[in-house]
């Protein structure tokens, strides 16, 4: 997730830009970069690091022109580099082009320009349409543009100048962010509202397989196929605060709700015809069917992303999985050789715990895969194969779409290698794909559901001032009732536990009384029937119980107190839909509390010192 911005108007566009930058860095911060038209030519200034480095570069020698692109990155394709930066421009250094989503096809159509002689000077998958633009430029780059995006598969945002067209800036849109902001005799592009306000509040939203004309004379919208749209803008209302938000009151919640989107990024590309591609692992079939047993490690909410993986893997692959904490894994001895798999998992890509886990299985000879949300990280370097979750920045401490985001990345290497080991049965793996294809509608319905909301926000209210919580589930409703404790803990500051529910009777059922809210994970299962069992145990010593159940359960209400209602899904799948209401109640708790949701006491989001 990137941000683009551009200008056309009378005032100098290198400060203009720069300060439209600074409202989308929550939307990637490895490198930055502008072009702006001056004199028949294009000056670009590209930096890596954060915005003020560009800023600095900027201080010392500001390209002069009036209209301009810029770009903040979060990489995808490409380690973080300064050739890695946009603006990308072709050959003849006559386009320049800024992109925010990912060309999934870019690979071969690099390979064909590469055959008609293009040279690229990047690893990106957006310097393809800097040159796939040339090659189908003479004189009308809006044609131009448009019939190079009749090649590409994937999901863009992205805006085009040229000096052979000084009054001219060229957008498109598709499955990416695009605004235009309307100012007096001066326009805006940027890949969302808090890039404008300063400027204007007056926004034209523009919508998928869109083109953007924009001239000193005003903007025209149209779409693929050159027809001429007519649409109004809006009239912004919120502050600049608030937009960086997207309207929302802080990132966190801004994230929960971000959470299909990050579902649908992680999916796209890996699913083709209802199979499995992840090429990116880089492990061959005989590598995958030799192994005989995995590791997980991660630490934190990654671990209970692992924890579900578990479950994932062992029955679909049928291979015993180890769930090791990182900080304890390497210390413990364990017994690894080159016929085991180990998968790291860690948002950032730099947890110290974490990666000193997996050069510990690399020692041993066992194979290591990384699941992360940042190109570039020592993990992803060290790794043998790597699979990027596509989340986009997460500004909250408290992870939460990442964590999405990791258990549908273990979903799709859990089915990849049931493939490859024929482990499941064809018509058993096309119904888990279509399942998890169709999870970002799942969880979007669940978000969309206003009379659950509601719920959720009533719950927080009567129990926000409670000192202590438990957390009980079985089978993955296990690891989704520790992760809805560690949210409660790390944002509310409320002591709470997550338990296997089978193991109340074995101590924790000391706890329970009526002052203790219990929060019961029971969502359709084989351990169904046992949860509810354990529902009853807490309920004869007065306890409160809120159960998370699935929509259309006719019999939990008839042992909670309480039942917030998700999509119906598979067991296995069901821990993602179960885990964003312990999110929501989490944060409105927190909120009714008083406490700074995003930036928690005392933690960190990425713990790089074991």
């Amino acid at each position: 997730m990137c941000g683009i911005v551009g200008y056309l108007g009378r005032q100098e566009a290198g400060p203009i830009l720069l300060n439209n930058l600074r409202g989308l860095e929550y939307r990637g911060y490895d490198s930055a970069g502008v072009a702006v038209l001056d004199s028949g030519r294009i000056d670009v200034v590209r930096r890596l690091g954060k915005l003020a480095i560009l800023e600095e570069a900027l201080e010392k020698e500001c390209p002069v022109g009036t209209v301009g692109i810029g770009h903040t990155r979060w990489a995808t394709h490409g380690a973080p580099s300064e050739r890695n930066a946009h603006p990308h421009l072709d050959c003849k250094e006559q386009i320049a082009v800024v992109h925010n989503g990912i060309i999934e096809n870019y690979h071969p159509l690099k390979e064909e320009l590469i055959r008609r002689g293009h040279t690229f000077n990047s690893d990106t998958d957006t310097e393809v349409l800097a040159h796939l633009i040339e090659m189908y430029y003479t004189d009308d780059l809006e044609e131009a543009v448009r019939t190079a995006l009749t090649r590409i598969e994937g999901s863009y945002a992205l805006a085009v100048v040229c000096p052979e067209h000084p009054d001219l800036i060229v957008a498109a849109r598709k499955d990416s962010p695009l605004i235009v902001g309307l100012g007096k005799d001066e326009y805006f592009l940027a890949s969302d509202i808090p890039a404008v306000l300063a400027h204007t509040k007056d926004v034209l939203v523009v919508e998928d397989n869109e083109m953007v004309l924009v001239t000193p004379t005003g903007v025209v919208l149209k779409g693929l196929d050159g027809t001429v749209i007519e649409r109004e803008p809006i009239k912004v209302t919120w502050d600049a605060g608030a937009a960086e938000k997207s309207g929302y009151d802080d990132f966190m919640l801004k994230e929960i709700f971000e959470q299909p989107t990050a579902i649908r990024e992680t999916m796209r590309g890996r699913v083709d015809n209802g199979k499995i591609i992840l090429d990116e692992l880089r492990m061959t079939e005989a590598d995958i069917k030799r192994i005989d047993k995995v590791f997980i490690v991660a630490c934190g909410t990654s671990y209970h992303a692992g924890m579900v993986a578990k479950y994932a893997i062992e029955s679909w692959v049928r291979v015993p999985v180890e769930i090791d904490i990182a900080s304890e894994f390497r210390y413990r001895n364990p017994i690894l050789d080159d016929k085991t798999l180990m998968i790291a998992v860690s948002q950032s890509g730099e947890t110290a715990d974490t990666l000193a886990g997996m050069r510990y299985a690399r020692e041993q000879g066992a194979k290591t895969m990384a699941i992360t949300n940042v190109v570039g990280s020592t993990i992803s370097r060290e790794a043998d194969g790597v699979l990027y979750t596509h989340a986009g920045p997460e500004i909250g401490v408290a992870a939460t779409k990442t964590l999405i985001a990791q258990m549908i990345a273990l979903y799709l290497i859990s089915l990849y290698l049931s493939t490859i080991r024929r482990s499941l049965s064809v018509e058993d793996e096309a119904e888990i794909v279509d399942e998890l294809f169709r999870m970002d509608e799942i969880v979007q319905g669940l978000l969309d559901d206003t009379r659950q909301i509601a719920l959720m926000r009533e719950y927080a209210d009567k129990h926000a001032g409670k000192s202590d919580f438990l957390f009980i589930g079985r089978s993955v409703g296990y690891p989704v009732a520790l992760e809805g404790a560690l949210k409660l803990k790390e944002i509310s500051y409320i002591h709470a536990e997550g338990y296997a529910a089978g193991e109340l009777k074995h101590g924790p059922i000391a706890l329970v009384e009526e002052s203790v809210p219990i929060v019961a994970v029971a969502t359709e299962g084989h351990v169904y029937d046992k949860v509810i069992s354990n529902i009853m145990e807490v309920k004869a010593r007065d306890a409160n119980v809120l159960a998370i159940a699935s929509a259309d359960d006719s019999q939990i209400a008839k042992h909670a107190d309480e039942v917030i209602y998700v999509p119906r899904t598979s067991e296995i799948l069901s821990a993602v839909p179960a885990v964003v209401p312990l999110q929501l109640i989490s944060y409105y708790i927190a909120k009714k509390r008083g406490c700074n949701v995003d930036q928690p006491r005392n933690l960190a989001k990425s713990v790089t010192v074991e």
